[in-house]
């Protein structure tokens, strides 16, 4: 008993991170203005005003396995940095980005075992981080202070992805979703935190196996029908059609800007454990043409109504079970679903099956 114990509490211990470029890294880019050095050991790889030629110089110096530190800050301009299967690349600087129409400002594809552990990103890109056909892809420390685009996306019409990990992902005035993925079996999130967004904080379309431990959005999607956290597009969906739960999702906050849990278009196998939502100037909570969704608990405090709905040219909602204290907002049940559980408390009005 005692070692179960010890054991339990050591797993509530964090593991301690190295900072951002420390120890040896296998390629370094230093420098600033307008003079950026690319090394590999002892060796110079590039050296001149091109910082986005620099570090993708020092990552086609590298060999899987390795590592990139890039120091140096500096802009990269309407252009792309790739990264192939393998690599570890840190942004330790602030990479500064434009806008490369249908590109992200880094870029891996079709790759194995590629990790990013830091990167702060500065800028207005089509997309900031843009992936496809990963498997074992592993984010650690993402910030992005934008000035519009959108954050990170996983694209619709390529390769599936497995086995995606991130850690903490903030997102800061994309102009469209903070993270959006499609096509991916076994994701794992820490957290999204997303403010003054103008689409989605987390959006995830025809994701399995997933785990989330935050959402967490402030002024998200504000004047549009997204959410702090969407699903949409057959989330949720397992291979043999079912909606097992597979989806999971420890706790969603969202203050203000437009819905904050959104599940549509043939979504669901999804439980999340807790909500906070306050003042969402759309639905608090829309479920809409979803199939097994389970909301165990939590508050919504004015703001928008919660409401589960359907639209015809999908097969009726169903299998919803929500436990929930709403003060200051109604609950509506329009058209009435299909074994669906209540569980309310608080002031708001109720309009339900």
């Amino acid at each position: 008993m005692l070692r179960i114990f010890i054991l339990s509490v050591l797993a509530l211990i964090p593991v301690v991170q190295a900072q951002c470029g420390s120890g040896t890294p296998d390629a370094r880019v230093t420098g600033s203005g307008s003079t950026f050095t690319a090394t590999r050991g002892s060796t110079n790889v590039y050296t001149g005003s091109d910082y986005r030629a620099a570090i993708q110089a020092a990552l086609d110096s590298i060999s899987s396995g390795q590592r990139v530190s890039v120091i140096a800050s500096g802009s990269i301009g309407a252009n792309t940095i790739t990264i192939s299967s393998g690599k570890i690349f840190e942004g330790c600087g602030t990479i500064n980005v434009g806008n490369k129409s249908g590109r992200g400002a880094i870029e891996s594809t079709n790759t194995q075992n590629v990790q990013i552990p830091y990167l702060t990103m500065t800028g207005n890109p089509y997309f900031g981080l843009r992936f496809s056909g990963t498997s074992g892809l592993n984010l650690g420390t993402i910030t992005m202070n934008l000035s519009g685009g959108l954050g990170i996306r996983f694209d619709r019409d390529a390769a599936a992805n497995s086995n995606v990990k991130m850690g903490t992902i903030t997102v800061t005035g994309a102009g469209s979703h903070a993270v959006e993925t499609w096509n991916i079996n076994g994701l794992e999130i820490g957290s999204v935190i997303a403010r003054n967004v103008g689409e989605s904080g987390l959006l995830l379309q025809k994701t399995t196996n997933a785990n989330v431990g935050l959402v967490d959005g402030n002024n998200v999607g504000a004047g549009t029908g997204y959410a702090t956290f969407r699903m949409a597009n057959n989330n949720g969906q397992l291979s043999n059609g079912a909606y097992t739960t597979n989806v999971r999702v420890n706790k969603v906050v969202s203050r203000g800007g437009g819905r904050g849990v959104f599940c549509v278009s043939q979504s669901g196998g999804v439980e999340i454990t807790t909500v906070d939502l306050a003042n969402n100037g759309n639905n608090a909570i829309l479920i809409e043409n979803c199939y097994g969704v389970n909301i165990r608990g939590g508050t919504v405090n004015g703001g928008g109504e919660v409401r589960i709905s359907a639209r015809s040219e999908f097969p009726n909602t169903r299998d919803i079970s929500i436990t929930l204290r709403v003060d200051g907002t109604t609950v509506r049940e329009s058209p009435c679903g299909d074994n669906t559980t209540w569980n309310l408390s608080g002031n708001g009005g109720r309009t339900i099956c």
